[in-house]
């Protein structure tokens, strides 16, 4: 490869490697490459733990909230979202390891029993996030539809009838529980907002505390906008 890149510009060569220019240019520099190694590793970092993490994932503990209270326990001083960034590599990587999914494949629709007809994703959406007192008969009998067809259905309306439980409760300590719970589905949608909820941990913390219907309205509007996505 040296021999291959010896002589030509920098541009050349980081259009060949991929490098930035500006990196190359430092890089060429030196006699030998730099010895890049790695900062010494604190008690703040997720990384610092890193035996212990992989051998609790391996033994089946995969969930960020239990992990997070372990580390704790041996001292780990960093947040919950770092630790959740480490696992979220892991899980990745695992995914990309699995057999390919059939998740292309045309899926019929579910059809209401009593008049067949075909139940559509914007009516699914909305009674997935709609407590069941609050259903009618007829949105009773097509949520036991969609629930006896669809299992990504059921799991959504378990997810956001426990998020709605959350909020209304003004309770924020089965928040992480629930994201990780939601991260651990393969519902792209969900697993979206459920990160988003963990960038944003300690601003979604407080405004469930000091709840107010304008939280409230705006989180499960945002709920009803990944419903439709789907």
């Amino acid at each position: 490869m040296r021999s291959e890149i010896r002589g030509l510009p920098c541009s050349e060569i980081g259009q060949r490697t991929g490098f930035p220019r500006r990196s190359i240019a430092k890089l060429l520099q030196f006699e030998t490459p730099p010895d890049r190694r790695r900062a010494a590793l604190k008690p703040t970092s997720p990384w610092y733990f890193e035996e212990f993490l992989s051998q609790s994932w391996k033994d089946g503990i995969r969930t960020g909230s239990a992990l997070f209270r372990l580390s704790q326990e041996r001292g780990y001083d960093g947040s919950l979202t770092h630790l959740q960034r480490l696992l979220a590599g892991w899980r990745r990587a695992e995914q990309q390891t699995k057999a390919p999914s059939s998740e292309h494949q045309i899926l019929k629709p579910d059809r209401d029993p009593e008049t067949a007809h075909a139940i559509s994703p914007v009516i699914a959406a909305a009674l997935c996030i709609k407590p069941r007192g609050k259903l009618t008969s007829d949105q009773a009998r097509k949520v036991d539809t969609l629930k006896a067809g669809s299992p990504a259905f059921t799991t959504m309306r378990s997810l956001t009838m426990r998020f709605n439980g959350i909020m209304r409760g003004r309770q924020a300590d089965p928040l992480p529980a629930w994201i990780d719970d939601a991260i651990e589905t393969d519902l792209a949608p969900i697993v979206c907002f459920a990160r988003t909820l963990n960038r944003d941990y300690n601003a979604v913390k407080n405004a469930i505390v000091s709840w107010s219907n304008g939280q409230a309205e705006g989180q499960i509007n945002r709920l009803k906008t990944l419903k439709r996505a789907m």
